[in-house]
């Protein structure tokens, strides 16, 4: 057992490794993840990527379109054969996928694909292997299996006999086109696919320290000049430029833009694979203040501190960033809702 065990770890158990957690997949789930995987791989339109899938499939589970079928009907594409078994593929159970693929093109039905890849949870086994390696020899083997394993396999309707023109095609046919994508080579990609964390979680990565930008980058975004409005309201000098802000308000208005930035990391940690929970981290900020900020105040400066009191004291209780958002990250997330035009510290002129 390992020594040190997390609240997490007993509340969820012990965290399964992304190799390890394809295999408990769905093949449903198997094919969806194949889908956004290719996605990622920026060798196709994402566009142009189709999960088929289902009964009648015809030995299609995900198409990657390489040239548009609407513009030739002798069309490039790649296929994707998803096979989500309890143990490494073997020749016996993907002859008929083999089968398939030349029938149906052989009918017309689409052309032969440009490459064919199989991609099983559990992997591919040796003797599979060798045979995508020696496409020889797994032409001659498909032509001996074919009456056992193809023939009555193929359709529900018809027996396909490997005979006459099929038979021409069947012996013209690129074999070489058969090939494999091992798991390990979806997993890495798929980490780069903004439903990572959802499929196989693990945790949120680690917080980058977000530089503050000179003043001169910041002083026209809207937050910045709510703030020198609320200091203007409290101020006996008129404040109406950054550079007018007193010694009296210069300690607020660090602290802000730094919580304002400290925001911006939490925003960052989620944009490319949950940035709908910074969304709604904000979101919950909002409802938690909005009274307050819809309260009566002296003036924009005492709002402006009130509404981050309030804030500060919100606590967070399901949204995923709980554990990382912190008391300056409340704060900085006022200044972010000032900056979305959610709120105001003081209003402005029409």
């Amino acid at each position: 057992m390992d020594k040190y065990i997390t609240a997490q770890q007993i509340a969820n158990g012990k965290n399964i490794l992304p190799i390890d957690r394809i295999k408990l997949m769905s093949p449903d789930e198997w094919e969806a993840l194949i889908e956004e995987w290719l996605e990622t791989t920026q060798k196709y339109d994402s566009r142009k990527i189709e999960r088929l899938g289902g009964s009648g499939d015809m030995g299609i589970d995900v198409i990657a379109y390489i040239t548009n079928p609407k513009d030739n009907p002798n069309y490039e594409w790649d296929c994707y054969q998803c096979k989500r078994y309890d143990k490494p593929l073997n020749p016996s159970g993907m002859w008929i996928e083999f089968g398939k693929i030349i029938y149906y093109s052989f009918i017309g039905k689409f052309p032969a694909p440009k490459s064919y890849y199989l991609v099983g949870t559990h992997g591919i086994g040796t003797l599979l292997k060798k045979y995508l390696i020696d496409s020889n020899n797994l032409k001659s083997e498909l032509l001996k299996q074919w009456d056992s394993k193809c023939k009555n396999n193929i359709s529900n309707t018809a027996s396909i006999q490997l005979e006459g023109a099929f038979l021409d095609y069947f012996e013209k046919f690129d074999f070489k086109i058969f090939n494999k994508v091992e798991p390990k080579i979806v997993v890495k990609g798929h980490k780069k696919h903004a439903n990572h964390l959802l499929r196989f979680g693990g945790g949120l990565p680690s917080r980058q320290n977000f530089p503050i930008p000179e003043i001169e980058a910041d002083k026209e975004l809207r937050y910045i000049k709510q703030l020198v409005k609320a200091y203007d309201s409290d101020s006996d000098s008129e404040i109406n430029e950054v550079n007018e802000i007193s010694k009296y308000y210069e300690r607020h208005f660090t602290d802000s833009r730094k919580s304002f930035y400290k925001a911006e990391e939490l925003r960052v940690l989620t944009r490319d694979n949950l940035p709908e929970i910074f969304e709604s981290l904000k979101d919950e900020i909002f409802d938690g203040v909005i009274n307050t900020v819809e309260n009566k105040h002296e003036n924009g400066y005492t709002k402006v501190k009130t509404v981050e009191d309030k804030a500060v004291n919100i606590k967070i209780e399901s949204n995923p960033l709980r554990e990382a958002c912190e008391t300056i990250d409340k704060k900085g997330l006022c200044h972010h809702l000032v900056n979305d035009e959610k709120i105001s510290w003081v209003e402005d002129e029409e």
